[in-house]
């Protein structure tokens, strides 16, 4: 397992601009599509607590990126309690993402120096997860809770913000475009990234281009 200090996690969301966001059951599987993402340029990838045995999925991951993707940062997402939280984090996980802000994970991981980027849909909640030491926060579902604009209109008052969207967010430049004009920081993109054919065929080439494209269209149009 590759343990990084907060800062460089922080800067590789940061600097890359985007975080896929994936599960499977098989690890393998996980590990191919990890692998395409970071042939793609990806350097943080979140595999998300959604089944059954997800930590023996995640622990092998890990153990994988570590040997095979160096500068891969990996951390886990759909943390919505402590005491998982901190399973992941003794498992290798560099960061941790909820759909929901918990101040008792953010009480865990700042104890161990790890980011952690709650779920948001209001400004108050963002306000209240800064106020518990997130230095990034996640809308969610971006697109429900107002888009692009809503970005826009939390930035005017509140510019120091540091924003990911994840949920609307696809790898075009229609739609990126409108994420990174608004102000995010990052973005987290799911599906978009993994069509159900490459993953199932195994074809990795995929993921890596589609990855290559987004990050391409992120570096166009980011403010940072």
């Amino acid at each position: 397992m590759a343990r990084f200090s907060k800062l460089h996690v922080l800067n590789a969301m940061v600097d890359t601009g985007m975080v896929p966001v994936f599960y499977h059951p098989d690890a393998e599987v996980a590990k191919r599509v990890l692998k395409a993402c970071y042939e793609g340029g990806v350097r943080a990838f979140e595999f998300t607590n959604r089944g059954d045995f997800a930590q023996d999925v995640f622990s092998a991951l890990s153990k994988y990126a570590a040997e095979e993707c160096p500068q891969l940062i990996i951390g886990i997402g759909s943390i919505v309690d402590a005491p998982t939280a901190a399973l992941y984090i003794q498992l290798g996980a560099n960061f941790v993402v909820g759909p929901s802000f918990n101040p008792e994970i953010a009480k865990v991981c700042n104890r161990r120096l790890i980011p952690y980027t709650p779920g948001c849909g209001s400004v108050s909640e963002i306000s209240f997860a800064q106020e518990a030491g997130c230095d990034l926060c996640k809308i969610f579902p971006a697109g429900s809770v107002g888009g692009p604009s809503f970005v826009s209109n939390l930035k005017a008052p509140m510019p120091w913000s540091l924003i990911m969207a994840t949920g609307a967010v696809e790898p075009t430049e229609e739609n990126l475009s409108a994420w990174f004009k608004a102000g995010v920081t990052c973005v987290g993109m799911g599906s978009k990234l993994f069509p159900k054919e490459a993953i199932a065929s195994g074809n990795g080439q995929v993921i890596t281009s589609l990855c290559k494209e987004a990050l391409s269209i992120i570096k166009k149009y980011r403010k940072i």
